[in-house]
């Protein structure tokens, strides 16, 4: 799935795209947060090796520095708002008392989370250019590809769910 929503954002958002990797709208960003949501560090361990692949493959095949550190920032962080959610929610595998305020509040969470850990990487490289600028790009198109992702799930649930009480 994570591999196929990189497909989607590149196909339906490239117009977006201020640099490699960084849009407006980041539909992946919603997909590392229901992985890590619906199969916790399985989910997780799923993301950085997908992660790997794009890495390695795509956005960075020169260097292997950069590819590595990223795959691992798009695993950890969804992981430690899953692991926040846990804690803090009292999270259940069912995913029953996961409101959609809470979905919000993961929403902003991770989204500040990516941001915050790829900036942190950016500053410690000396990678400073156009800082301020990229990491609120990067921010408002995780944000906005987290919500569209979660309440897009929502909603089909939503749809699955009235088709299978209409059934019975």
């Amino acid at each position: 799935m994570y591999i196929l929503s990189l497909w989607l954002n590149e196909e339906l958002f490239r117009h977006t795209e201020f640099l490699n990797g960084v849009n407006w709208i980041y539909l992946p960003t919603g997909i590392r947060l229901l992985s890590t949501l619906l199969l916790g560090a399985d989910g997780a361990i799923g993301l950085l090796i997908a992660a790997l692949i794009v890495d390695f493959a795509y956005y960075f095949p020169h260097d292997p520095v950069r590819a590595i550190v990223g795959a691992i920032i798009s695993a950890a962080g969804p992981y430690a708002v899953y692991r926040l959610a846990l804690e803090r929610y009292q999270l259940k595998a069912s995913l029953a008392n996961l409101t959609p305020r809470r979905l919000l509040v993961l929403a902003f969470a991770v989204a500040t989370t990516n941001a915050v850990l790829h900036h942190l990487w950016f500053a410690l490289t000396g990678d400073t250019q156009n800082f301020i600028e990229r990491f609120c790009m990067m921010y408002i198109g995780d944000l906005l590809g987290t919500l569209i992702m979660l309440y897009a799930m929502k909603g089909v649930l939503s749809i699955l769910r009235s088709i299978v009480i209409r059934a019975e």
